[in-house]
């Protein structure tokens, strides 16, 4: 049926725009899936308007992120880059104030930022953007926008207020989008906030650090704490094996019982197996009385055996024995004892090259070696300087009686930059010094060590140079932006005045977990 306008014969703008809106209202009826359909609708719009292209965005109120949910004219890679901030762009703004805005030539606007990456002009032709908010109930709910030829001719007025109708009409399925939008977000913040939960109960209370290279040592000594299992700690000099001791046997079946603890490297060849096995009266100069050994102390709990790699040969015989066998004679005796209890190991040598070198039994090496755990460096998590930082401060506040606030930024970077060959003992005992230097509450650069203040002595210089000291610091521009947002990236990325794009690239680049960072 065509309908004539009495006056001019022709079609009316009037009743043009009334068959317009009747057929949105019959396809929103009659929809089963009204995202599907919100695709179609929008193409008519701009079929009726003449336009080149059309989109509806959708404001989440959760994350303050307005996005396109559904568009005419933009590929699916262009509608997944349109995201905007409460206030941003031409799109933040309308959301923002809930008024209609109209760029007459978007080539030549700053307001319009192009997220989707469209053409700003069509054969030389200037482009036009309009946008109106959709209201729902007293709020802004989303935008809907349409771009089309400029025409310098053409009031918009009309045009906006179409769209403004239109708007209404489809502003109770946005809203239900926008809820449901919400829901979901609210459910993984909740994720996000129940995997912390479980990572704090993983990690050990004794333990500092929750990067992601920690949490995989966390998870090792969660298996085998509660298991008899012997245990093989590796790693370098001052990067806390010993606690990783420490936490297995106080999470294990034996936390009741005695905790043994030996330094291998600390006790002279003359006297280890005395002290390891314990000896009889009269078994040698001195040896005055009988006297118990540690792996007989020990019995129905756990020995430590820190720096293991540094045992003679002699006496690694014997230990595999224990290992084997459970029993052992004390140093002048004939009596076999045996004993119940569980062996930790740590070392900080590389038991492989000894092998070879025959300066320890291999199989010795593969009985101690049944669960090893690798504690990485510091420098390879870095992510934890920060927290242990905080750490550090905190206890010597206690311990000193002192008040220090906080660290600068400027000596955060050189802490994060810092290659730290003697791992934690070396930066708890830097910020020590630092505690005792500062003077205003406050750790500054110059309060750190001069081993820290120059590329040379931090040789530095051999493990990147400028590039990685550069990427360095804008890891931790990065995490002190996220820290302040509390893991939002949209608002990270306006503190520190680059794209959302840019950022996720590089939060992706140094492996960043941004969710870390909500409260």
């Amino acid at each position: 049926m065509e309908f004539r306008c009495k006056k001019g014969g022709n079609q009316c703008y009037g009743l043009k725009e009334l068959l317009l809106l009747f057929e949105i209202s019959q396809r929103l009826i009659q929809s089963k899936e009204v995202k599907m359909e919100l695709s179609g609708i929008l193409e008519i719009v701009v079929k009726h308007l003449g336009a080149e292209r059309s989109f509806l965005t959708i404001f989440n109120r959760e994350s303050s992120q307005i996005f396109i949910e559904a568009a005419y004219g933009l590929s699916t890679a262009q509608q997944a880059r349109g995201k905007y901030q409460l206030g941003e762009g031409v799109i933040g703004r309308v959301v923002e104030l809930g008024r209609p805005v109209v760029i007459d030539q978007i080539s030549k606007s700053n307001l319009f930022l192009n997220r989707t990456q469209q053409e700003l002009t069509k054969d030389g032709e200037e482009l036009t953007f309009i946008c109106v908010p959709i209201v729902e109930s007293g709020k802004v709910t989303g935008a809907l926008s349409v771009i089309r030829v400029f025409n310098p001719h053409i009031m918009y007025e009309e045009d906006i207020q179409l769209m403004s109708i239109i708007g209404s009409m489809i502003s109770n399925v946005v809203r239900s989008k926008q809820e449901r939008l919400e829901e979901i977000e609210l459910l993984k913040q909740k994720n996000q906030q129940l995997e912390i939960m479980l990572l704090e109960n993983h990690r050990p209370g004794n333990m500092i650090g929750n990067s992601a290279k920690m949490q995989d040592v966390y998870a090792l000594m969660n298996m085998v704490a509660k298991t008899n299992s012997t245990v093989l700690i590796r790693g370098e000099s001052g990067i806390g094996k010993e606690l990783v001791a420490d936490a297995i046997h106080y999470s294990s079946n034996r936390k009741d019982k005695n905790f043994i603890k030996v330094n291998c490297s600390a006790l002279p060849d003359s006297l280890i197996e005395s002290e390891l096995f314990g000896h009889e009266k009269g078994a040698f100069t001195g040896a005055e009385s009988r006297r118990k050994g540690r792996f007989e102390l020990a019995d129905g709990g756990t020995i430590f055996l820190d720096e293991i790699g540094d045992i003679p040969l002699s006496t690694q015989v014997k230990i595999l024995r224990i290992l084997q066998q459970r029993q052992f004679e004390r140093l002048g005796g004939t009596e076999t004892i045996s004993v119940d209890v569980r062996i930790i190991a740590a070392t900080n040598r590389n038991l492989e090259e000894l092998i070879q070198q025959d300066k320890f039994r291999e199989d010795l090496y593969y009985r101690i070696n049944v669960f090893p755990i690798f504690v990485p460096p510091l420098r390879d998590r870095r992510d934890d300087i920060p927290i242990l930082v905080d750490h550090f401060i905190e206890k010597f506040n206690k311990r000193n009686n002192a008040k220090i606030k906080r660290i600068t930024t400027s000596a955060l970077n050189m802490l994060m930059i810092y290659s730290w060959p003697g791992n934690v003992r070396e930066l708890e005992n830097c910020i020590e010094r630092a505690c005792i230097l500062s003077q205003d509450n406050v750790i500054h650069s110059y309060n750190l060590p001069p081993s820290l203040q120059t590329a040379d002595s931090t040789n530095t210089q051999a493990h990147g140079g400028l590039t990685f000291s550069v990427e360095q610091v804008e890891k931790q521009l990065i995490r002190e932006a996220l820290t302040t947002t509390q893991g939002n990236i949209a608002k990270a990325a306006d503190l520190l005045k680059v794209t959302e794009r840019m950022l996720g690239t590089r939060v992706k680049k140094y492996n960043i977990e941004p969710w870390r960072f909500k409260v």
